[in-house]
């Protein structure tokens, strides 16, 4: 397990400075993946402050757990295996009630990619299936997704969540050949694609054609553009006046959304320009902290590679 756990926390030096972490403070890590962050955090926050962490994959639980007891930092950190779209419910039931900074570190993890059963990368040997919450639970699966969805279902996910240029081409491809045969394991998804892009690209690219569309299918599966907007505003109500919301996102649609929900909580009002005076009663609740999104440094790339489409906005609670 903790070989398939290796796990470089991206933009780890950022995240600690923009979440202002110092001793005896509290802290939520909606996204644990392999740790990396948490420990950090756990370290940083001696000796009475806690970090609460969460995360829907069992594994990523467990690894932490493990780092956390080797580290002695059993005592700072409480770990929760759950969706982060309860994350509300989570910190109150561990008696928190106001936290001085989030951290939401969206999209895959390593440990995830590495580990050969749960269909994550192009290179996986186990079935396509590419649930966070792991192999035993009962939750749509990106087999069932792949072999079951129509064409049309098909190129609206490729579309919408992976950008694909050739999302009907790919979508009309896999409906042809499951056909004949069910499409079970990641590679025959990848050749499925590779077999369309010989078609209308020449040029070979250092990027795997089927990128994109595993990007979609995972996304599809987990459901995670409807889950981050609903963890949103349960973050923003859990920050203390101070606190930090840190988010990393790898996704330009998930980008998006984020840089959309710290615009309207950074302002009043946000009823439509024509209307005379205000009906909505909002009240602006976050301060932006990155005008722009922060990005790793080359070097960091160079490090990990897996990083370097991540994208940190910050905002700060009013």
């Amino acid at each position: 397990m903790k070989q398939n756990y290796h796990h470089i926390p991206v933009m780890l030096e950022e995240v600690m400075a923009n979440l202002k972490v110092a001793p005896d403070k509290f802290y939520i890590d909606a996204t644990l993946g392999g740790g990396g962050h948490a420990i950090e955090i756990a370290q940083k926050i001696q000796p009475k402050g806690k970090i609460i962490g969460i995360d829907l994959d069992p594994k990523a639980v467990e690894v932490t757990r493990e780092k956390a007891k080797r580290l002695k930092l059993i005592q700072n950190i409480i770990l929760v295996k759950q969706n982060f779209t309860k994350i509300k419910k989570i910190a109150y039931d561990n008696g928190l009630s106001q936290t001085d900074g989030i951290l939401l570190d969206l999209g895959l993890s390593s440990g995830q990619l590495q580990d050969q059963q749960r269909g994550f990368s192009f290179l996986a040997e186990g079935r396509l299936d590419m649930r966070f919450s792991g192999l035993s639970s009962n939750e749509l699966n990106a087999c069932h997704l792949v072999n079951k969805l129509s064409q049309k279902e098909l190129t609206k996910i490729f579309s919408e969540y992976g950008q694909e240029p050739l999302a009907k081409e790919i979508a009309r491809r896999i409906i042809f050949i499951r056909k004949k045969q069910p499409i079970i394991k990641p590679r025959q998804l990848v050749e499925i694609v590779r077999s369309i892009y010989k078609k209308s690209y020449r040029k070979k690219s250092k990027i795997n054609p089927a990128t994109k569309v595993f990007q979609a299918i995972r996304i599809a599966v987990n459901n995670e553009i409807e889950n981050l907007k609903t963890v949103l505003p349960q973050a923003v109500e859990l920050l203390d006046t101070g606190g930090r919301l840190v988010i990393i996102s790898y996704h330009s649609l998930e980008d998006k959304i984020v840089k959309h929900f710290f615009a309207q909580e950074a302002k009043g009002c946000i009823c439509p320009p024509q209307r005379p005076t205000c009906q909505c009663r909002h009240k602006k609740s976050l301060k932006i902290i990155t005008k722009k999104p922060l990005t790793p440094s080359e070097e960091e790339i160079l490090e990990n590679p897996r990083g370097r489409s991540a994208k940190m906005r910050v905002a700060e609670k009013v």
